[in-house]
């Protein structure tokens, strides 16, 4: 049978070093494809001894012959090879004169007799673009994405008289994705996998190797050329159907309808996974429903009310439109050039001569297609305008779009003075003059490159918790909004920009977000600061600053992702190459919490992107603003759409879609312990990865033997930086008994000097909480503290003035059975413990006997003290002689019930990635 035929094929493939007799070749074909295939097999140490191509077009020679002439090669354009269904004897006898012991047909479109074909030692083989028998015939690649198939592929086989029928020599085969292109399937396998595999073919045939197997009766098509007037667009069918009809035709011969009363062809169409867009409608002929003309492109439904995206247009005389300026096709007057933009022009006529050498004068009116250019003197052309003019960027579909020497000219001046850009991105501000400057806001759902309302038209107010006023009025996202923001994340990935990107040009797309960020560091501190409520100096540095570091150590990342040889057991006779890859996952959720807004944000995403996903982000319902200038800086970065998608709203509704939704493949989250069980439970539905940093009650030991001033100063930094609302602030401090004293009382000398006020003012040292309910729950732990018998040494009540302020507290004998030694304050609340001299082992012991283990910290000169303790704590961060010391190099996440997998260093990549593990046998 010939599908078990691809197995044993690469079973009996063999290696370089084991080809040992080499060939007399004929090579009859033409293309780019057959002349690579040519300079392969010489370089392989055949001796090619002739090369039968067809003529010249327009006076331009076929990339095939052009190789072999500049070699020496006898090279034979002959028309025809038969006349009325006989061979022509002449041509026949020139081709025997070569002395060829096989023939090769790389790409051929000409009709070769038998006599030519059994006339070799070897016979002949022929490169065929599908997966035999399915789809015999001269369109075969393009009737495999008509017809919906989920795998492509090509055949190498023995020539016979029939028409695609010959035995098998070897085959190989892709998957095909949803918007798939001829074009890419051909630039991503079919040639390059194609010319290795005609060059592997000789190898196996020179060394006798070669199989014969023949064609099974069953699976067989046949399906005739591709002609215009067969390609006519039947719409009685799903959209899937239509968008397939539509890219197996593209380029050749084209897909069309009737649009008024005058044949339209459609190119480069993909399905649209989203609600229905805005648009103007477009009556087609045989439509039961008109399309929509959109911001993005033709949007056309298919009878099951899917749609399919069309991006460009092609009227009868030639011309072609983005489809989405169909309605203002006629409206662009000819531009009239300044004596800069003259001699570039002139400069343009003089590249398109020296392509087109057929021609005697480039008018304005010369195609470039109709005078003789291929696609390969498409990239030439490109390539020299660059050199010439650096700052003009084109892009091969100018060229189709543009086919007129006149039109063309045009359109390079239109870039050149920037007149083609994409709109700019619309955002409507909420603008504030504030800290000497004036911060400009979004507040709406940030989904494919666009600030949009949320679907509903739903809002809800962020408060500024300096003084309990309303910042903005900011869209709250729906489920209709997380469907929209996860297709464009897929799209983007699959099929976007983004996903053909290299890994260099990503790292230099985040190395310029890095900077903006750096640029606009005042006001997203500033931002932070009114949201959130974080000390302004200490927004700057630690929000933003580290946030803008660890984006620039991400970008570093992208092109040092790296895979790994593996030696495996050979299976002999032959032998196995085993390596691995890290590939991106997809569409990632991240899911952030209120604390430090933005941080939390580069933490996740930088990772996330440095591996290549795409990501919708949902901020905290309480601190989205930072989040959504985030959004407006990366637009400005370039950063193509659909990468980036930020959905403020409810964590409930917007946050539990994302961990439940089929086409997220990953959920980054750092939030409550409770939650992310949730979030756990939600991600079982289609078992998509997650990484976790909940809640903790970082336990930090402080010996007698320590540097007390240090300890007291970083001890008050582990609980009260950032107003306590950090993840890894020490929950519990437990202190040697023979100090006690001494550190409460240096600790309340050091509270009464702090500054507590308004966060923008440069000398404040504590802000305000973050939000009303969450300083409603501080007061009420405070009590329970008090209530329970510990004793309130300060503070425990709420600062008298406007906003969420409350003092800095601090607990003492406080036992281990008590709510406030076992559960997170998420504040500035000094929990303190006594622990008897010397008993490092019980102190331990307490400082273990909870189910979080994010982070924890020890105070001793006695170096082998900290170690050990360092040993026993069971934590994902210890910090000896310091607190808060975090850096961007460095892995950070919890153990136990404070969660699972890294943010920062390298490790956090592996939460963004997968590897996967590939098997060559030669």
């Amino acid at each position: 049978m010939l599908r078990a035929a691809p197995r044993l094929l690469r079973a009996i493939s063999t290696s370089a070093a084991a080809y040992q007799h080499k060939l007399k070749l004929a090579l009859i074909g033409q293309s780019i494809f057959g002349q690579e295939v040519y300079n392969k097999l010489r370089q392989e140490g055949h001796k090619v001894v002739g090369v039968f191509t067809v003529p010249d077009k327009n006076g331009q020679a076929d990339p095939l012959a052009l190789a072999a002439e500049k070699d020496g090669t006898p090279v034979f354009k002959f028309p025809r090879w038969r006349a009325k269904g006989k061979p022509i004897q002449e041509v026949v006898a020139a081709y025997k004169s070569v002395g060829a012991e096989l023939n090769v047909l790389p790409f051929c479109t000409q009709f070769i007799p038998m006599d030519v074909i059994d006339c070799p030692k070897h016979g002949s083989i022929i490169y065929h673009p599908s997966i035999l028998p399915r789809h015999r015939g001269a369109s075969a690649i393009n009737w495999t994405l008509i017809q919906g198939d989920k795998k492509a592929g090509f055949t190498i086989f023995w020539a016979d008289d029939g028409l695609d029928t010959g035995p098998i020599l070897l085959q190989r085969e892709c998957d095909v994705g949803q918007n798939d292109t001829v074009d890419d399937l051909y630039n991503r396998f079919l040639f390059p996998e194609g010319i290795k595999a005609m060059v592997e073919a000789v190898h196996l045939i020179a060394d006798g190797k070669a199989p014969r197997i023949p064609q099974p009766k069953e699976g067989a098509t046949y399906e005739g050329i591709q002609k215009k007037e067969n390609a006519e667009i039947s719409w009685d069918q799903p959209a899937a159907a239509l968008h397939n009809w539509i890219r197996g035709h593209d380029k050749v011969p084209g897909a069309w309808a009737k649009i008024d009363d005058q044949v339209v062809t459609f190119y480069g169409s993909s399905l649209l996974d989203a609600s229905v867009p805005a648009g103007q409608e477009l009556a087609i002929k045989g439509a039961s429903r008109p399309g929509l003309v959109t911001k993005n492109g033709l949007v056309i439904f298919g009878n099951d009310g899917k749609m399919v995206l069309v991006r460009n247009l092609q009227f009868e005389d030639g011309k072609m439109i983005p489809a989405s300026k169909y309605f203002s096709a006629d409206e662009t007057a000819a531009l009239e050039l300044t004596e800069e933009e003259k001699k570039m022009a002139e400069d343009i006529r003089a590249i398109w001569k020296g392509i087109l050498s057929n021609v005697a004068v480039i008018e304005d009116s010369t195609d470039f297609f109709k005078s003789g250019a291929s696609s390969m003197h498409v990239v030439r052309m490109l390539e020299e305008i660059k050199q010439k003019y650096s700052g003009l960027q084109l892009q091969n579909e100018d060229v189709y779009m543009a086919t007129k020497f006149a039109d063309f000219i045009q359109m390079a001046v239109r870039k050149l003075r920037g007149e083609d850009k994409e709109e700019e991105l619309v955002i409507d501000y909420v603008s504030k003059n504030m800290n000497n400057m004036t911060v400009k806001m979004p507040y709406q759902c940030f989904i494919n490159g666009q600030f949009i309302n949320a679907d509903d038209g739903k809002t809800y107010d962020t408060i500024n918790p300096t003084d309990g006023s309303v910042i903005a009025s900011v869209s709250s996202a729906s489920l209709v909004d997380v469907d929209k923001a996860v297709a464009a994340a897929k799209e983007a990935f699959e099929n976007g920009e983004w996903g053909r990107m290299n890994a260099r040009e990503r790292g230099r797309l985040m190395y310029r977000l890095a900077d903006l960020m750096e640029e606009h560091q005042e006001e997203l501190a500033t931002i932070e600061s009114i949201d959130s409520g974080a000390v302004y100096t200490l927004a700057l540095k630690t929000h933003v600053g580290m946030s803008v570091q660890t984006f620039r150590y991400f970008a570093g990342w992208c092109d040092k992702i790296q895979g790994a040889t593996i030696p495996i057991n050979q299976a002999r006779p032959n032998h196995n190459l085993t390596f691995t890859k890290k590939e991106p996952i997809g569409v990632c959720a991240i899911v952030i919490p209120w604390n430090y807004p933005l941080m939390m944000l580069a933490w996740k995403s930088a990772a996330c992107l440095a591996a290549g996903n795409t990501l919708v982000l949902k901020p905290a319902q309480v601190t989205p603003l930072t989040s959504l200038k985030f959004a407006e800086l990366s637009a400005k970065a370039g950063f193509p759409k659909g990468v980036i998608n930020i959905l403020p709203g409810s964590g409930g509704l917007v946050g539990q879609h994302l961990s439940e939704h089929p086409d997220v493949r990953k959920v980054g989250f750092t939030g409550s312990t409770p939650t992310g069980k949730k979030i756990m439970k939600s991600a079982a539905s289609n078992l998509k990865k997650v990484s976790l940093e909940l809640g903790g009650k970082s336990p930090l030991i402080i010996f007698n033997d320590c540097e007390l001033d240090r300890a007291v100063k970083m001890g008050m930094g582990a609980v009260y930086f950032n107003k306590g609302e950090n993840c890894i602030a020490a929950g519990r401090l437990f202190v040697e008994e023979s100090i006690h004293d001494e550190f409460v009382r240096k600790v309340v000398e050091e509270i009464k000097k702090m500054k507590i006020g308004d966060p923008l003012d440069r000398s404040t040292d504590h802000g305000p909480q973050n939000h009303k309910a969450h300083l409603e729950k501080l007061l009420q732990y405070c009590e329970t503290g008090v209530k329970e018998g510990a004793t309130l040494v300060y503070g425990g009540r709420q600062v008298n003035r406007p906003g969420f302020f409350m003092e800095p507290t601090v607990f003492t004998d406080v036992e281990d059975h008590m709510y406030i030694a076992q559960e997170e304050s998420f504040g500035p609340v000094m929990v303190i413990s006594k622990f008897k001299n010397g008993d490092i082992d019980g102190v331990l012991r307490r400082a273990n006997s909870t189910e979080y283990g994010l982070a924890s910290g020890v105070f001793t000169r006695d170096i082998s003290k900290a170690l050990y303790i360092s040993e026993k704590l069971e934590a994902g961060t210890v910090f000896i002689n310091t607190y808060n010391k975090t850096d961007v190099a460095a892995p950070f996440g919890g153990f136990k019930q404070s969660g699972f997998g890294k943010d920062l260093g390298e490790e956090a990549l592996h939460e963004y990635l997968r590897t996967k593990a590939i098997t060559v046998e030669y």
